[in-house]
């Protein structure tokens, strides 16, 4: 029997209707669990493990097996797994980072503060050494004044006391009582040996009556440093010091020596 038709015209779905049943599938594998694509010839090839294809009347879906899915699976994880590793390693990096910045900030302060403390200490050794330098004291240690200033005599040529005599044993130490230049250091007739010494502030300072002298003409002297030792050389009637200050180097330009001592702090 010949095989008959209804009548009428028969025409294929149009596209839309086809793209709508190919979402309509893989909607319906996707919700069963079975991911499905586009099939292709190496895909559609065989195999016990090879994606099976189904046709749908429309177009043909690609159903994974469980291997297959298995797979992608392990992949996405490993991805993720790399990623997270990237991660910690950026991090850590950054924190490594962050750490040698802030040791590097506390190695640059500690630094400037040791820089700072050397110059504190530097410049308050310089303080210090100026203080010292600028510093007076007296000729004779623990000594006073046995003859004062202008004192009327026969002894003296002038007829009066041009310095002060400071109480002094025979071979007492004898300082510079200031900073500055030996000019004179020797013989010097009624003051015996004597030592002369210009001081740093212009004035000058004399040492008489000496028994002996530890220093020589051009030296520096700084206050307090030995010059000498006391005696009876000279014009005198038993050891001390004879001590004066002057406005210039020669005989008569001599001033108070205790006003001139306490003038540059001295006490006595």
């Amino acid at each position: 029997m010949a095989f008959t038709r209804a009548t009428g015209k028969h025409r294929r779905p149009s596209r839309a209707v086809r793209v709508g049943a190919n979402a309509a599938g893989v909607a319906t594998l996707a919700a069963t669990g079975v991911v499905a694509g586009l099939a292709s010839p190496a895909l559609a090839s065989g195999g016990d493990h090879s994606p099976q294809v189904e046709d749908t009347g429309l177009t043909q879906a690609v159903v994974m097996s469980n291997d297959v899915a298995d797979s992608i699976g392990a992949q996405a994880d490993t991805q993720q797994h790399a990623a997270q590793v990237a991660a910690a390693k950026a991090k850590a990096e950054a924190e490594a980072k962050a750490k040698a910045e802030a040791a590097k900030k506390r190695a640059e302060e500690a630094k400037r503060k040791a820089d700072a403390e050397r110059a504190a200490k530097a410049k308050a050794a310089r303080d210090e050494e100026r203080r010292r330098l600028n510093a007076f004291v007296l000729p004779v240690d623990g000594s006073y004044v046995s003859t004062g200033y202008k004192a009327s005599s026969g002894l003296w040529s002038s007829g009066s006391h041009t310095g002060v005599d400071f109480h002094a044993g025979q071979g007492s130490s004898v300082h510079a009582v200031g900073a500055g230049t030996v000019v004179e250091a020797g013989w010097g007739g009624a003051y015996g040996n004597n030592v002369v010494i210009k001081m740093n502030d212009g004035t000058y300072t004399q040492y008489g009556h000496l028994s002996s002298i530890g220093v020589s003409v051009g030296q520096t002297v700084t206050p307090g440093q030995q010059i000498a030792l006391s005696g009876a050389t000279g014009n005198v009637t038993g050891p001390h010091l004879h001590f004066e200050a002057r406005t210039s180097p020669e005989y008569g330009s001599d001033i108070d020596p205790v006003a001139y001592l306490r003038a540059h702090g001295v006490s006595l």
